[in-house]
């Protein structure tokens, strides 16, 4: 059964489309991830979603309640976590937690309980007395975290949870949601980071304010059907003018101090020994690899182009 059903959803900005005619199913006690690059339009769906806005056409459903008429209900049984951070920074980790539990009529005699599940697992106890603002990216995120999850909602929406987050503390963070997902909550996460889609149930790949594809992870990196190496070099742009002129050459993509290179059909050992010649030694090494979430998505983007 599906917790979240968005049909024909629009949103508009004056005479700008943010959102543009978006259908999609998430099923209760899944993880799901909208994956795509900041100004996409993953946000104005969230929001949209926890009843922050409405929709210009179409409709959304939360659990069976409309968000144009249901808000109340839909806001008793749904956590949100904003992009920036939104709490009160010059009250304490535990102030704020005490202030949300209120707010969200948590009975007293609950509070002790679920303040004290909140502190195992966000590790923040040790900093309860510290002031929201003292702390740091990763704790404010996980204090975030606990604060939409104080009165136990059925429905979790989080929007770029770990945005400028490093990558221990990410890795901490999404340990978290895996926990939570695995109590039946279900979970609508939306991210930049294209690493974090093989860490969702299922995702939807959103660019330009539609969903391009949605599925599992592992069934989209299955649909790839160029074989793909990566080049390592030592200077990227020679490299990218030469192989821009191999006709067997589909895609070329800069990923860091190497190119991720797909080609129509695998390349014989001897068009690699010419390639490095004329590299002048530039070539430094190659290996086919797996595509990524990211490999999948820059493809994607380039295909819209053409």
């Amino acid at each position: 059964m599906a917790a979240i059903v968005i049909k024909d959803f629009v949103k508009r900005y004056d005479t700008i489309e943010a959102v543009k005619g978006i259908n999609l199913s998430v099923e209760k006690g899944g993880l799901f991830g909208l994956i795509g690059p900041d100004g996409a339009g993953k946000t104005t769906l969230m929001r949209a979603v926890c009843t922050l806005l409405l929709p210009d056409k179409g409709s959304i459903h939360v659990n069976g309640f409309d968000t144009k008429k249901d808000f109340a209900q839909i806001r008793s049984i749904i956590g949100y976590m904003p992009q920036r951070f939104s709490l009160y920074q010059d009250l304490t980790v535990a102030q704020n937690l005490k202030f949300f539990a209120d707010l969200f009529q948590v009975p007293l005699d609950e509070q002790e309980i679920r303040l004290a599940e909140l502190y195992q697992f966000s590790r923040l106890e040790p900093f309860k007395n510290r002031l929201a603002g003292k702390l740091s990216g990763g704790m404010k995120q996980k204090l975030a975290l606990s604060c939409a999850l104080i009165h136990t909602p059925e429905i979790l929406v989080l929007d770029e949870p770990t945005f400028g987050v490093d990558p221990v503390s990410r890795d901490e963070f999404w340990k978290i949601l895996h926990t939570i997902r695995e109590k039946g909550t279900t979970i609508l996460v939306s991210t930049a980071y294209m690493d974090e889609a093989n860490l969702c149930d299922r995702v939807a790949l959103f660019f330009d304010g539609k969903i391009q594809i949605t599925d599992k992870p592992d069934n989209l990196r299955a649909q790839y059907k160029y074989p793909l190496f990566q080049i390592k070099v030592k200077e990227l742009n020679p490299m990218i003018d030469l192989f821009n002129s191999v006709k067997e050459v589909h895609t070329i993509q800069k990923f860091g101090d190497a190119l991720h290179i797909s080609f129509y059909e695998i390349p014989d050992e001897g068009r690699w020994e010419n390639w490095k010649n004329e590299a002048e030694d530039n070539l430094l090494s190659r290996e086919q690899i797996e595509p990524s979430i990211e490999d999948i998505f820059l493809e994607m983007m380039e295909s819209m182009d053409e």
